[in-house]
């Protein structure tokens, strides 16, 4: 099994499903965005997704008969100031995984694909017949990838399962591997570092029609998502067929909530201060989870925001620097 990207938050934390689940895992990064010492399940193998040859080079040592794609960059903010940074490495990197697996014939692709292919929804929750309409270069450099899927596999036999998460939250719960971005852009290690004093937290709006002014969003736990690749994969191997999935608890929470649930759990205040809003940030974002739970047959372990901001507090705390803590 290759896992491009497997050095990132998410990626990390699918590598360890994969390997608890009794698979062979080989983990390609370029170590831009990824960690060396997240790398705790599988072998690492230097390279960047660009160079289709070494991705070609990545899967003949691996063996591997599918990959799970999570090499991607991912601030939204971001792709609106530099689309073209997004389309090269999303769009383009990826597509040249695409060109590796067919040349090396293997024949399963799981790829990390986003809500933000949505853009402003139509209506909540959000289901996966609802129309996709990015509204950030980062949705639409997931969705291109996601349009091309059903051609390559009608070419080339390629079968592929498109996993659209809401808002990755939490960390290990054994205390292995955690979020660690520099900078940092989720909101939940934002407010921890701002409840230690680490850095400053801003809100960004709180007058969007929601109860009380500021963005609901859906987190769902990152060692839920790495199960959740793992049987997407294995579906996707006994049924032969082609699918999307939102990944999401169906529970959206506020900004205001989130700050609130963490200076609970970590026991001192959240300072924040108010900016405006950002573009690209719909005010309501969360999924119905319905088919990933019928067809797959999963289920968040940590549905609850308290528990998802536990795991997150405890590697903030033991980790204050990231993986660069000694």
């Amino acid at each position: 099994m290759l896992v491009t990207g497997g050095a990132g938050y998410i990626g990390s934390h699918a590598a360890k499903a994969l390997s608890r689940a009794g698979y062979r895992v080989v983990v390609f990064d370029n170590l831009v965005a990824g960690h060396r010492e997240a790398v705790r399940y599988g072998e690492l193998v230097e390279g960047d997704i660009a160079d289709t040859g070494a991705v070609r080079a990545a899967l003949k040592r691996s063996g591997a008969f599918a990959v799970m794609h999570f090499a991607a960059f991912l601030d939204v903010g971001e792709s609106v100031r530099d689309p073209l940074r997004y389309y090269r490495n999303n769009v383009v990197g990826a597509l040249g995984v695409l060109e590796a697996m067919v040349a090396e014939s293997v024949g399963y692709f799981v790829f990390s694909s986003t809500c933000a292919t949505y853009g402003e929804p139509i209506e909540t929750p959000i289901a996966e017949t609802q129309p996709q309409k990015p509204i950030t270069a980062y949705g639409e450099s997931k969705l291109a990838i996601e349009r091309a899927l059903p051609y390559v596999e009608r070419a080339h036999g390629l079968r592929s399962v498109a996993l659209r998460y809401f808002n990755a939250a939490g960390a290990d719960p054994d205390g292995e591997m955690g979020e660690d971005h520099a900078p940092e852009i989720h909101l939940i290690p934002r407010a921890i570092q701002a409840a230690t004093g680490a850095a400053g937290l801003q809100v960004f709006g709180d007058d969007y029609p929601t109860p009380d002014g500021t963005c609901l969003r859906d987190y769902v736990h990152v060692t839920d998502l790495g199960d959740a690749h793992v049987k997407a994969l294995e579906a996707m191997v006994e049924t032969g067929t082609s699918s999307a999935y939102n990944l999401g608890t169906g529970h959206p929470h506020s900004v205001r909530e989130v700050i609130d649930t963490v200076a609970r759990v970590a026991g001192r205040p959240v300072p924040w201060t108010l900016a405006p809003r950002r573009p690209g940030d719909p005010a309501v974002l969360y999924a119905t989870p319905h088919k990933a739970q019928a067809e797959l047959r999963w289920t968040p372990r940590f549905p609850d925001l308290d528990s998802i901001v536990r795991t997150a507090w405890e590697w903030h705390r033991t980790h204050p620097r990231g993986y660069a803590t000694k």
